[in-house]
């Protein structure tokens, strides 16, 4: 498989696109994105990275307008007539959008404490996939329960899956979540 470095891309079937939208802090070279551009790849899509550098005041905007304005121009790029959105927190506030385009996604720690989010995901058709910490704050378990989307939970883990104090438990999450994912893209 070709990388694009100017592009960020990952050169697979043209005809399947997905787009890795990072969270605040969380690039496409961390863990969780990084493993799902693997299984991407393996199953021979093309991903699109999207590199964002987040406003300093990311919480004190509105994250949603902003996502939306980092997103919408790099969907409007995209030709492939199937295209598949995943996103790390910050990124889960796309979740409208694939909502309103019916995309499939891939949720690694959405934002589900949002009311936004939760209700696109509600909202959605798409098949999705939802991965979550049980000790992720922003993981609201009573609105996971009425969502109808494919979901793995990691109990303890925290927004970026880990366990602070246990690396071994950290990995074994790492594999729990790109087996999922493998598993999850098989389906579409």
């Amino acid at each position: 498989m070709e990388y694009d470095p100017v592009a960020h891309r990952w050169l697979g079937d043209p005809d399947r696109v997905a787009v890795l939208l990072p969270g605040g802090g969380y690039t496409p070279a961390m863990p969780l994105l990084y493993y799902a551009t693997t299984v991407l790849v393996a199953q021979g899509w093309t991903v699109q990275e999207v590199w964002w550098q987040p406003p300093a005041n990311r919480h004190s905007i509105d994250r949603a307008t902003w996502v939306n304005a980092q997103t919408e121009p790099v969907l409007a790029a995209e030709t492939a007539p199937r295209l598949l959105l995943v996103g790390k927190s910050l990124g889960s506030f796309a979740a409208p959008i694939a909502a309103a385009r019916g995309l499939p996604a891939i949720w690694l720690t959405p934002i589900l404490s949002h009311p936004e989010i939760a209700a696109a995901l509600a909202a959605a058709t798409a098949p999705a996939l939802l991965v979550g910490g049980g000790a992720d704050p922003s993981w609201d378990p009573a609105v996971a329960a009425g969502l109808d989307a494919a979901q793995l939970v990691l109990p303890g883990a925290d927004h970026a899956l880990e366990h602070p104090d246990d690396p071994v438990a950290s990995a074994r999450n790492l594999t729990h979540v790109t087996a999922r994912m493998d598993e999850f893209l098989r389906t579409l």
